[in-house]
């Protein structure tokens, strides 16, 4: 909802602040007083192309800034924060934003968006979600074929929108199958290459069969036997230091520690000191002994494993090393390649019965979406005559008593994300005459009152918060324009209308009455327009003015009065 709208140095207006309310706002004045510069600036807003001869006559720039209470989970507030704006939140659970456009003399523009700069697409795309203003083609709110079908399945209902997500399940999972059965059909002749070329690669490893760390292992192995003799000669030198006598002088290192065991033994009853150490000497020489014992053995080991053995090993080692050259840089590792590699065969092997599947399912689904998109339409076609029923009526009581909407539903298109069906709105102006698009065809006039019988219907399931119209009274009059006053105080109860109007009988159903006066400078110099919201006793002489030109006319107020009345009578029924 638009709270407030600051003009400056725009048209006529050199500084304006309009105050706006929810509900039903009019925008009065006489010919020429600047009610057009109103709507400017909120096409400025809006992201509308600048132009310079809107700046006022003698200033540098223009201006116009708008204060919008916004759902700061909503699409607008979320594109703002994206384009860097920012809000602010109020404790009711809404959010302030600023949008804000100068306009210079030369012609540049500037946008802000929650008080940050951004492009002006920018602006647009944040207003198109916020105001929708209605009276030039070129700003039909439903203009495109996609709006139109949106604002078809809103009205639809609950029904209709549980079918439409039916549908669009059922599309996405056929989308998504149809996807992964060509996929698999284009990468046949590169699946089965991959399948032989893993084949090969899992028998040559099944072949030579490699066992966890044995690259490691037979390494080790390869180093002890390359060097036999001086691994035997090493472990028998240190056997015959352990336990031979060929040392006259002082005995083995056996000998010489049980002779000092037994020293201290002699002596241990007299010295607990000594009697441990003595106990941890018998330990030593049990250690030695056991050691003599395995360097004995290792020795025998030794002198039995001959070149055969080195042999056999090294040509172990050179089977590895092709597999480790071919798939990773250790056997571990090409081990946990041969597991990947068989459970990729395994898959691509699978291949076939998962295209035979897929096939299944896509003829399935494709029966399925055929079905559900009947339903669809059925459901778009049966609302389509009751929202075409409706608007038709709308446009009888808006002196508008031969024009029908039709809204046709053709379908048995190809199967899109949204149904089969082509959804277009036309305007019947006569009876007998051919329907148009709506947009063409019609007078600005005859456009806004079509669109405010749209937007009356689809006010309660298609909402966007600001509704501006301009010259929806044109060529009317009479009850016509009492009628126009009811439908837009109907669309207030549901949103903000801001019209700009001409017809007392339209304005008086406004709760907000704003006023564009112009007058002109002493010495001659260039008109202004000031804009004022009008209290309750004002909008009785404003309403005379407008009725009989006089708004000191007692009679003309009388009957101002009396509208008000009316008014206020007509839109509690």
């Amino acid at each position: 909802m638009i709270e407030e709208i600051r003009i400056r140095d725009l048209g006529v207006i050199a500084d304006a602040t309009l105050a706006l309310g929810p509900g039903f706002s009019v925008v009065t004045g006489e010919t020429g007083a600047g009610k057009t510069m109103v709507l400017s600036a909120l096409g400025l807003l809006m992201g509308a192309r600048s132009d310079a001869g809107a700046v006022r006559l003698g200033a540098k720039n223009a201006s116009a800034e708008a204060v919008l209470r916004v759902d700061p989970d909503g699409p607008a507030a979320q594109r703002a924060v994206e384009a860097g704006g920012e809000l602010e939140t109020d404790d009711d659970g809404g959010a302030g934003l600023i949008l804000a456009r100068t306009v210079n003399s030369d012609g540049r523009s500037r946008a802000y968006v929650g008080g940050r700069s951004a492009p002006a697409g920018v602006l647009a795309e944040v207003g198109e979600k916020l105001v929708v203003v209605h009276g030039q083609s070129d700003q039909l709110r439903l203009r495109s074929a996609a709006a139109q079908r949106e604002a078809l399945d809103k009205f639809g209902g609950a029904e209709l929108r549980d079918a439409l997500a039916s549908y669009r399940t059922t599309y996405r999972r056929w989308r998504q199958v149809a996807a992964d059965l060509e996929a698999l059909r284009s990468a046949e002749r590169d699946r089965l290459r991959e399948a032989e070329s893993l084949q090969a690669a899992l028998e040559e490893i099944d072949t030579v069969d490699p066992q966890p760390d044995e690259d490691e292992t037979l390494k080790a192995e390869a180093m002890k036997l390359g060097n036999v003799e001086e691994l035997r000669t090493a472990a028998a030198a240190a056997h015959q230091a352990l336990v031979s006598g060929e040392f006259p002088e002082t005995g083995d290192a056996t000998t010489l520690v049980d002779a000092a065991k037994r020293q201290l033994e002699t002596v241990g009853a007299h010295d607990a000191e000594l009697a441990s150490l003595a106990e941890r000497l018998a330990e030593v020489g049990y250690i030695l002994a056991d050691i003599s014992t395995e360097l004995a053995g290792y020795a025998a080991s030794v002198d039995s494993e001959g070149p055969e053995r080195l042999a056999e090993v090294e040509a172990r080692r050179a089977d590895l090393n092709v597999l480790i050259r071919k798939y990773a840089p250790s056997i571990n590792e090409v081990i946990e390649w041969s597991a990947t590699g068989r459970a990729r065969l395994e898959e691509i092997s699978g291949d076939s019965d998962r295209i035979e599947s897929l096939q299944e399912e896509t003829v399935a689904l494709e029966a399925q979406l055929g079905a559900e998109a009947q339903v669809l339409s059925g459901l778009r076609v049966a609302a389509a005559e009751v929202l075409s029923a409706r608007v038709s009526a709308e446009l009888a009581a808006l002196a508008m008593p031969d024009a029908k909407l039709i809204i046709d539903v053709v379908s048995g298109g190809a199967p899109g994300p949204l149904g089969t069906d082509e959804v277009s709105f036309s305007l019947q102006p006569h009876a007998g005459s051919a329907p148009r698009p709506l947009g063409k065809g019609a007078s600005g006039g005859e456009l806004s009152r079509v669109m405010l019988a749209i937007e009356v219907v689809l006010a309660a399931v298609d909402p966007v918060p600001t509704f501006v119209f301009d010259e929806v009274d044109a060529g009317v009059g009479g009850k016509a324009a009492v009628e126009i006053g009811r439908r837009l105080a109907m669309l207030a109860q549901h949103v903000q209308v801001v019209v700009v109007t001409h017809l007392p009988q339209v304005a008086a159903f406004a709760s907000h009455h704003i006023r564009v006066t112009k007058s002109r400078a002493a010495d001659g110099g260039f008109t202004a327009s000031d804009v004022e919201v009008l209290p309750e006793s004002e909008r009785v002489r404003e309403l005379a003015r407008m009725l009989a030109g006089q708004e000191e006319s007692a009679s003309a107020q009388a009957h101002a009065e009396e509208l008000l009345l009316d008014a206020a009578r007509t839109a509690a029924r």
